[in-house]
């Protein structure tokens, strides 16, 4: 237990404390006390500070408060006589008030230029500025002045365009999910709480308290505020969310020799008090916490470092092909000047090489792939808006894409895996057993009437727990779980706590303690005067120790004795192996005389009637032990970390799927007395770990990290954020979680439920798979045009390239940015649980994609040149400029809708899926860009004309272009049956374990090697039997040997047995019937024959 004594080791939170802000220094004067020496004494706990100060009753008088009135609502005077304008205005600038300053909350602008930050769009910004220079001069100057359409700005005009759709739909997501955040804390802080104030009680609004004020405490409060204690009756807190221990604290005076610290996040399990806030907002130690949580930095996720990588290797490889094509054809130009009968003026030179300079820009433009932040960022922001739709709030976009590649889920217990709500599901009473909690009301109606009254008077009247508001407004029981699961089972029977708590006022009570593990009342029995009913429960084998008599079927009072003893014990032990919590319950009747003998100390808990035992469990959330059984299928290992005991938690794991046969389960304690070297060794079979703390969650994380592993926590406690900021996922709970758990987390869960984590990981994976697809198809399609524009612009006559300027505008912006929109809103398939996570360090781009990405651009490529230098014969068109700009159209509009129908190809990227086609009807986003390009290209073509350097073509030459696209399909079937030749290339295949994370040892290879073991202990147990029933077996046979030699006599007569080869020999005396049964049963098992006889 932890107490004011043991606060002493903790370390404060931050240096200094309190003392680091001056703020209201010459306010404190008017006070004699100092909220620096008021915050220090709590952070750590430090006893002797407080005695320093003179203890509770002299804070109290240098805060000017009286305990017994509180302070004055209209507090306007200060100590000194200064009259204020406002209510505990010297207070508040003294000590500050219960407020947190608003976390810099992140304006529009500054998300749009953190969005902006990235350097493709930089490169991109820099790329449009200098085409729509170029553009602009050519337009006006250069070689399409006299044209009469001024087209030469749309180039860079459009880049830019691309770049403020970018940033723009990265801050409005951002901003939206900072806001959907605030609305959620807003929640959480809108409560009330109970001051004295006046001499009278009132309800303020946890913003108004204020240092001084005399706070009132009832069971189910989280404390807003530090205090000390005051006084009160056993007030017991829970103090793990803040500090990490998982034990109950008991609060009293330091002169009882307990806790009298009440920090802020503790939550009241029991008892009620009054206390003295000593410190609030910013000085709390809640306020501290989160105040620390605002100052972490966001962590660059595996994705956005790979694809800044490829996005810096794409501009090199881009930026050197435009360098090359620059002087290839300048030298070209220069070549073909000096050959030419007259050297041309200065004039055409310089805008020959305006042109040339822009066809390598042009050449940049197209390198560079201004889609692709584009697709991370539509995917990222379809995954998290369908993502909240499932139960979570991804607070950081980046978080999405990382759970896609997360191999270790670390999971609480109570409240994800189970529905924390403790409930009765086993019982015995009075000779009856109780099966299902569905049975409940059932299986009250068959008790003795005398029993069902005494069951009902023991849980009513011998429980602190209360039925009220939950922190979600809803009615429920508020209190000890387990004593709530006895109230609900009460209420199920008929039970009115209220009305039975009324009818029995409390003439003594016992509470629970963790010592003696057991909670006593003694009430008045109604209607006999001067006879009392003392009602225990408790912790089962304790209670049946101390009882002597039972409630027999019958409902009469019998002896307890052995038979009926061990009985119970078997049903108390059945229920701890199926991981339940047993709670007995026991009565006796005592008179006056005897409830005066009672002392305060030891509840009088001898000679009692037993009335049965009841097993108290958490049930599991529905489709929890699918959604396990998907992580597994899915090659994500679930480790589940809870505070339970090692049995209970075991148990909860096996009935969820968690802890499989080879398995390992760990207790914290175990865990931290091992070296880093052991917890390695022990890592890979680990799956639950018991009575755990959050030091263990976030040492947990650090070794798995160690070992290459991208890991997932969850958390709801203050003490937890460590764990969750350390994690690669850190989850924390929208219900039961505490704001510095959200603060610390990426993603919440809205439902608090396991289930939303794998719908998590499904939506992760299918980021992770959309940006793959579209970087396929990017990749692809400017390898082709790259190499197309420069092929085509060097070995042409007049240095022009096939595809013009504006037609590889609409090819990157058009084709790119819809084609991101298409390919990176496909949503999750149950397939994508059928695989195992991604490596860390896994490369981007696989063989398989190398593959097609490769065979698809040289297709391409060989078609779009074959079509160039023989497309006239192939069309039969004109050798005349009218034929040449049909051709040009032809080539145009082929490459397209290669384009489009390589789009299809590149749904799917992995070599076994050869259906492109597979759930197409169901992908709408992908269906209408589909139908959007194909109509923007048939405007282009048809009404084009100057501004696309396009014709109309007839009905034959549209059916040829889109039979050549459609062309695409087969071709991308082809490459996906070559053969996997990555180990010639060096390359990683999708499915080697470069690019795949399968564990150290798998759940399968587990249960293997355990029933492997199973086998041989189960030769080895056989083995020993044969060999001990061999041994008995010649035993046996030498006895016999020994018997049959000698004849066994009678009342000191002597006869002869014939030995088995028919000789009379003597045998040994037998001096009873029994024996010579005996020695007559082993000559028979021994095989061997008499033919003699006594």
């Amino acid at each position: 237990m932890a107490t004011a004594t043991g606060g002493s080791e903790h370390t404060p939170l931050l240096p200094g404390g309190a003392n680091t802000s001056q703020a209201g220094s010459s306010y404190s004067s008017a006070f004699g006390v100092t909220a620096g020496e008021l915050t220090d004494m709590l952070d750590p706990k430090d006893p002797e500070k407080l005695q320093e100060l003179g203890g509770a009753a002299q804070i109290c008088k240098k805060l000017q408060v009286d305990p017994k009135v509180g302070l004055r609502q209209r507090e306007q005077i200060g100590a000194s006589g200064e009259h204020y304008d406002e209510p505990f205005q010297a207070r508040r600038a003294a000590f500050g008030r219960n407020t947190l300053p608003d976390a810099n909350v992140v304006t529009f602008w500054q998300l749009l230029y953190a969005a902006y930050n990235d350097h493709t769009l930089i490169m991109l910004t820099i790329a449009a500025a200098v085409s729509l220079a170029v553009g602009i001069y050519d337009d006006m100057l250069g070689s399409h002045k006299d044209d009469e359409v001024k087209v030469g700005w749309v180039e860079g005009a459009a880049i830019f365009l691309a770049v403020l759709v970018v940033c723009f739909t990265n801050a409005i997501n951002d901003y939206q999910k900072e806001k959907q955040f605030q609305k959620l804390n807003a929640k959480k802080e809108d409560r009330t709480v109970k001051v004295r104030r006046d001499g009278g009680e009132v309800e303020i609004g946890v913003q108004e308290l204020n240092v001084g004020d005399i706070l009132l405490i009832e069971p189910g409060d989280i404390i807003p505020v530090d205090g000390v204690y005051l006084d009160g009756h056993n007030m017991t807190c829970d103090e793990s969310s803040a500090t990490g221990e998982s034990d109950a604290v008991k609060k009293g005076t330091m002169d009882e020799g307990r806790d009298p610290f009440v920090l802020s996040g503790a939550k009241v399990l029991e008892g009620v008090g009054s206390m003295v806030v000593v410190a609030v907002g910013t000085r709390s130690f809640y306020g501290k916490i989160m105040m620390a949580m605002r100052q972490g930095e966001t962590a660059v996720t595996p994705l956005q470092r790979k694809l800044d990588i490829l996005a810096e290797q794409i501009a090199k490889y881009g930026m050197s092909a435009a360098i090359l094509l620059l002087i290839t054809l300048t030298v070209k130009y220069l070549v073909n000047c000096a050959l030419a009968p007259e050297f041309p003026p200065a004039s055409i030179m310089f805008s020959q090489f305006v042109s040339i300079v822009i066809e390598a820009i042009t050449v940049v433009v197209v390198a560079v792939p201004e889609g692709l932040p584009m697709a991370v960022t539509i995917s990222l922001a379809y995954a998290t808006t369908k993502m909240l739709q499932d139960g979570n709030l991804v607070r950081q976009l980046a978080a999405c894409e990382t759970m896609g590649g997360a191999t270790v889920v670390c999971t609480d217990k109570t409240g994800t895996l189970t529905q924390n709500r403790m409930t009765v599901v086993r019982g015995v009473v009075a000779g009856r057993e109780l099966q299902s909690r569905a049975e409940a009301r059932a299986f009250f109606e068959t008790l003795p009437r005398e029993t069902r009254s005494l069951l009902l008077e023991g849980i009513a009247v011998n429980s602190t727990a209360f039925e009220g508001p939950d922190e979600q407004g809803n009615i429920d029981f508020i209190g000890s779980k387990s004593e709530c699961a006895l109230l609900g089972f009460g209420k199920v029977c008929g039970l009115d706590y209220r009305c039975e708590r009324a009818d029995h006022k409390t003439a003594r009570v016992y509470p629970f303690s963790s010592e003696k593990k057991t909670m006593t009342t003694i009430v008045p029995v109604t209607g006999r005067e001067g006879l009392f009913h003392v009602h225990a429960k408790g912790a089962s084998e304790i209670v049946l120790g101390s009882c002597t008599r039972m409630i027999g079927s019958d409902g009469a009072v019998t002896e307890l004795d052995d038979k009926a003893r061990a009985e119970l014990q078997t049903h108390i032990s059945k229920f701890a192996h199926r991981a339940l919590r047993t709670f007995a319950l026991a009565y006796k009747e005592i008179d006056a005389d005897e409830l005066a003998a009672c002392n305060d100390e030891e509840a009088p808990l001898s000679n009692l009637v037993w009335i049965g035992v009841m097993g108290i469990q958490d049930p599991l959330r529905n489709g929890v032990r699918k959604a396990v059984e998907d992580c597994h299928g899915a090659g994500v290992i679930v480790r589940m970390i809870t505070g339970d005991n090692i049995e209970t938690a075991r148990a909860i794991a096996r009935d969820a799927g968690i802890l499989t046969k080879g398995g390992q389960a760990l207790s914290g304690p175990q865990w931290r007395k091992m070296t880093p070297e052991q917890q390695h060794a022990v890592l890979p079979r680990l799956q639950v770990m018991a009575r755990s703390s959050p030091l263990d969650k976030q040492i947990m994380v650090e070794r798995l990290q160690e070992r290459g592993e991208v890991v997932a926590m969850t958390g709801d406690g203050t003490n937890d954020s460590p764990a969750l900021k350390l994690a690669d996922v850190g989850f924390s709970m929208g219900i039961a979680g505490t704001e510095v758990a959200k603060e610390a987390s990426d993603i919440i869960l809205m439902d608090d439920n396991f289930n939303s984590i794998v719908k998590a990981l499904r939506w992760g994976r299918a980021v992770n798979d959309s940006v793959r697809k579209f970087l396929q198809f990017q990749l692809t399609v400017n390898i082709a045009a790259v190499l197309l524009t420069f092929i085509s612009a060097v070995f042409s006559s007049n240095g022009q390239s096939a595809l013009t300027a504006v037609q590889l505008l609409f090819l990157n912006l058009i084709m790119d940015s819809l084609a991101a929109l298409g390919l990176a809103t496909e949503g999750p398939t149950d397939a994508l649980l059928n695989r195992p996570p991604l490596q860390r360090n896994s490369a981007l781009i696989t063989f398989e994609m190398w593959r097609m990405i490769i065979g698809q651009a040289a297709f391409q490529l060989g078609i779009n040149l074959l079509l160039l230098h023989h497309g006239t014969e192939i069309f039969h068109l004109p050798d005349s400029p009218a034929g040449n700009a049909v051709l040009r159209t032809l080539v145009f509009n082929a490459f397209i809708f290669l384009q489009v129908f390589n789009q299809i190809n590149c749904r799917r990227i992995l070599p076994h899926e050869f259906n492109v086609f597979a759930n197409i009807h169901r992908d709408t986003g992908f269906l209408l860009v589909q139908l959007f390009i194909i109509v923007a290209q048939w405007l282009i073509i048809e009404y084009g004309g100057v501004a696309f350097s396009t014709v109309p073509l007839t009905g034959a030459q549209w059916a040829g272009t889109v039979f050549i696209g459609m062309l695409s399909l087969p071709v991308g079937l082809l490459i996906r049956m070559l053969p996997d030749l990555s180990a010639c290339f060096g390359l990683e295949s999708a499915n080697s374990a470069a690019q795949q994370h399968r564990p150290e040892v798998s759940t399968a290879r587990m249960h293997i090697v355990s029933s492997v073991k199973d086998v041989q202990h189960a030769v080895r147990f056989f083995s020993a039997i044969h060999n001990s029933q061999q041994a008995r077996r010649q035993k046996a046979s030498d006895d016999s040997r020994n018997i049959l030699s000698e004849a066994p006599s009678f009342a000191g007569r002597s006869t002869t047995m014939p030995s088995s080869d028919a000789t009379a020999v003597p045998t040994a005396n037998v001096s009873a019937r029994g024996s010579w049964t005996r020695v007559k049963r082993a000559v028979d098992k021994s095989g061997d024959s008499t033919n003699g006889s006594i």
